[in-house]
């Protein structure tokens, strides 16, 4: 699996005449290599070249386990008392003696590092590789599609817990720690990230922060969560009604959804990222909300949880099989209610597959 995204690669450099690629962000190194490391302020990276052997520097803490990951190639280790850069510089030079042209993610990599590469291959220009790790990554093979079903079943098991912890007087916080608590009893480490519990007037910030408000009747309850499983993601969001709900609340409810619906019917293979934004970005403006929708319908999910393909009305990226996204429309309505509804799934030759399968028809729990 390593080896052909290396491959492919390695025939992107040699085409663009790049004598190497240095790639320091975790998810890209993973990506190639197999491991899964987040070093925090330390240096961790692979070298990639058209016509060299690649090779992986870590802490020196972490070489056993890169190691167990089954990466064939060397991997440097380093103490916290060298310079690592001194090692990167050795092992680039041994296997491309004159570096011309470096290939690097410029969206990633901080000034400090730019300068450490700089002063180690002074008469290098720097080319940005990210277009290129875009396309690799936005068709996803059999095994990383497997581990996003994972992660999928346990998001949607993670918002069957938090519908049955809803009682009146709860505070958010107190249905989210039950929600983390069930997800490591079940043994996951990490989630996609933070995760949001949101209830009333809360509900109505897309990106709102949970707190101590506490659940009442006639309020949505908005959970938004993912699961993190061997290094891939799930994201899903899903509303529901705690007592009776206003008509106006409905309404917006029964509009998000059949937004959502809608715009599941437009993928397949062919179809633009634009077509499927506007297939629900136009239900919900012609039911009167067009201004309480302010995000895009999608992104992409993998090794991160945002990543390529942005389904926006304005991107004309064309889907293929393989590619897995988000939709999640949403209305939020100050002083009134927050809804939205988000589903992850794989586009499949002849239209798409819906990983996450939590129920969404409106639920009214009492």
């Amino acid at each position: 699996m390593t080896t052909e995204r290396l491959t492919k690669l390695s025939s992107w450099l040699e085409e663009k005449e790049i004598d190497v690629a240095f790639l320091t962000s975790s998810e890209n190194v993973f990506y190639l290599s197999g491991f899964l490391s987040d070093p925090h302020e330390r240096l961790l990276g692979i070298g990639v070249f058209p016509d060299a052997e690649p090779f992986l520097i870590c802490p020196g803490m972490e070489k056993e386990d890169a190691k167990k990951t089954g990466w064939p190639y060397e991997i440097i280790g380093y103490d916290d008392t060298v310079n690592p850069w001194e090692m990167v510089r050795t092992a680039i030079l041994s296997r491309s003696a004159n570096v011309h042209k470096t290939a690097v993610e410029k969206e990633h990599l901080n000034v400090e590092r730019y300068e450490q590469l700089q002063k180690m291959l002074p008469n290098s220009t720097y080319v940005s590789v990210e277009e290129r790790l875009r396309e690799l990554r936005l068709v996803k093979d059999s095994h990383e599609v497997e581990k996003l079903r994972e992660a999928c079943a346990l998001a949607d098991y993670a918002i069957e817990v938090g519908v049955h912890e809803i009682k009146e007087g709860k505070t958010e916080m107190e249905i989210l720690a039950a929600i983390e608590y069930a997800l490591k009893k079940k043994g996951v480490l990490e989630m996609s990230f933070s995760t949001m519990v949101l209830t009333g007037k809360n509900a109505a910030s897309p990106h709102g922060t949970p707190g101590n408000t506490r659940i009442q009747k006639g309020d949505f309850v908005l959970f938004d969560l993912g699961v993190v499983v061997d290094g891939y993601c799930s994201d899903i969001t899903r509303t529901v009604a705690y007592h009776d709900i206003s008509s106006e609340q409905e309404k917006i409810y029964q509009t998000v959804l059949n937004a959502q619906l809608e715009a599941l019917k437009t993928v397949r293979p062919g179809v633009a990222c634009s077509t499927v934004d506007l297939a629900a970005r136009n239900v919900i403006s012609d039911a009167g909300y067009g201004e309480f929708f302010p995000h895009r319908l999608g992104h992409g999910l993998g090794i991160s949880v945002h990543e390529y393909p942005s389904i926006t009305e304005k991107n004309s990226l064309v889907l293929k099989e393989g590619n897995v996204f988000t939709i999640e429309p949403g209305i939020y309505v100050p002083e009134l209610a927050g809804v939205r509804i988000e589903d992850d799934l794989i586009v499949t030759s002849t239209g798409c597959e819906i990983l996450t399968k939590y129920p969404k028809e409106l639920q009214i729990i009492k």
